[in-house]
């Protein structure tokens, strides 16, 4: 009996509270979620490994345009001093500190990304282009970016949310930063996950 009182919980459907809901998140001005955006970048380190790191200061604003993604519009900034390396003796060295601050790195100067356009490219997926300003620096640089979707009403918060995952290769040396190249990898690879909700006001 009790075998079979298993067997039906286990097969039994997954909860409503986890069902693909049928509404969206409608048009409107949303932000990123702290608690679920991501930005890690990694770079080649003497060919031998990916040298990976993170920002954890990541702000985005989105005009979200429902009907029409490709009109949506999108605004980023970054705190250069938010990057985290998990350097593991920092009694030796501040290396967050210097690869943040330092003048051969980013210079403590603000990291932004601001929308020229949205190109769909297939069934939510498209290539945002926009201006990358780092270093006191700007240059044009682009993202492929999959809409992983979204809901009118999240089970938990009960607000809409939007979710998407975005990656992009920066030639770092297009902002001056030419630091041990080619020891250290031009190109910075960029790694985003990303979840919007309702901007408050």
């Amino acid at each position: 009996m009790h075998r079979i009182a298993l067997a039906f919980f286990l097969l039994a459907p997954v909860p409503v509270v986890l069902a693909a809901p049928a509404d969206t998140a409608p048009t409107g001005v949303y932000v990123t979620d702290p608690a679920h955006t991501s930005l890690t970048w990694k770079i080649s380190h003497f060919g031998l490994s990916n040298y990976t790191a993170r920002f954890t200061g990541m702000e985005a604003r989105l005009d979200w345009n429902a009907e029409k993604p490709e009109a949506s519009t999108i605004t980023v900034s970054v705190d250069p001093l938010s990057v985290r390396t998990d350097f593991p003796h920092p009694e030796v060295e501040d290396f967050d500190g210097k690869i943040g601050g330092n003048a051969d790195f980013l210079a403590a100067k603000p990291i932004s990304f601001k929308t020229r356009s949205i190109t769909m490219t297939g069934e939510g997926t498209a290539t945002v282009l926009g201006d990358l300003t780092f270093r006191g620096e700007t240059h044009p640089a682009s993202l492929d970016v999959r809409f992983n979707g979204s809901v009118a009403e999240h089970p938990m918060d009960k607000k809409p949310r939007l979710g998407f995952s975005a990656t992009g290769v920066v030639h770092r040396t297009d902002w001056g930063l030419g630091f041990a190249v080619p020891a250290l990898g031009e190109d910075v690879d960029l790694m985003i996950e990303a979840e919007f909700v309702p901007a408050e006001g």
